[in-house]
């Protein structure tokens, strides 16, 4: 099952490379189900292999000019307090044995995949359906909602190890009124901050790391990056990322009935 996983560990990074984002929703499931890493800890997994990934994708954006750094950190400081305060002191706040109901029984890492089955849900949708966002040019930035999204968004991220992305791209047009194409290589940058000093703290808070295995899965979706920034001068990600999102979608229903009805 590992060679699977370490294949579609390159996908993580195809993804980032050829529709700008949506690769790290896949870090969880291939580092629970295919190398058999407890959820909770798969979640710190995944804060450093979508920061790294992140990393170089932000690299490319600011080539571009598209990173706009002080909105971006007017909603990374926020995030990255709730990232550490989820994962100091809420997630250890969770039972091993959540809820239970006659025969059923929830425990925190059912949880943990039913809410990110959630999230995997939530995501698709934002990439199967085509949105338009309207810009109003002569708005100005809006930050203090920047912050309080910053701050909401983080509490998610640090409790499953996903970037958000698909969360973090409305906000930044809404409320920093940013073209798109900002949009994404700012929510890169944002990215990145968030989960990789979210990986820093749980590294403060003694963590145990596998790091051959972190660093093997992080290499091969690094790869990946460069080989979907190829196939992106010959393949629309744009026209990609609908398929990409009913991937994405049965994948969160199979992981949702998994963890509560089987």
């Amino acid at each position: 099952m590992e060679i699977v996983g370490y294949f579609l560990s390159i996908l993580i990074g195809v993804s980032l490379g050829l529709i700008g984002g949506g690769g790290s929703i896949l870090t969880i499931p291939i580092v629970v189900y295919l190398f058999n890493v407890e959820p909770i800890l798969a979640t710190s997994y995944s804060l450093f292999i979508v920061g790294i990934s992140s990393l170089f994708g932000t690299k490319k954006h600011f080539s571009l000019g598209n990173l706009k750094i002080s909105i971006a950190l007017y909603f990374a400081i926020p995030s990255v307090i709730s990232i550490l305060l989820t994962r100091k002191i809420l997630i250890p706040l969770i039972p091993e044995h959540v809820f239970s109901f006659n025969q059923f029984v929830l425990t925190k890492d059912m949880l943990t995949m039913a809410v990110f089955a959630v999230l995997m849900i939530a995501a698709s949708f934002s990439m199967i359906q085509k949105r338009i966002y309207e810009i109003n040019e002569d708005a100005i930035a809006n930050n203090n909602q920047l912050i309080l999204y910053g701050f909401l968004i983080g509490i998610i991220t640090g409790f499953l190890g996903a970037g958000g992305g698909f969360l973090i791209i409305p906000v930044l047009v809404f409320f920093a009124n940013l073209k798109m194409k900002q949009a994404v290589g700012t929510s890169l940058l944002i990215i990145t901050i968030n989960s990789l000093l979210g990986f820093a703290g749980d590294l403060i808070n003694n963590v145990s790391i596998d790091w051959i295995l972190l660093l093997s899965i992080t290499f091969f979706a690094i790869i990946g990056i460069f080989i979907g920034a190829m196939l992106s001068k010959k393949i629309s990600g744009e026209k990609l990322k609908p398929i990409f999102g009913w991937f994405i979608l049965i994948m969160g229903l199979y992981i949702l009935a998994k963890e509560i009805f089987f």
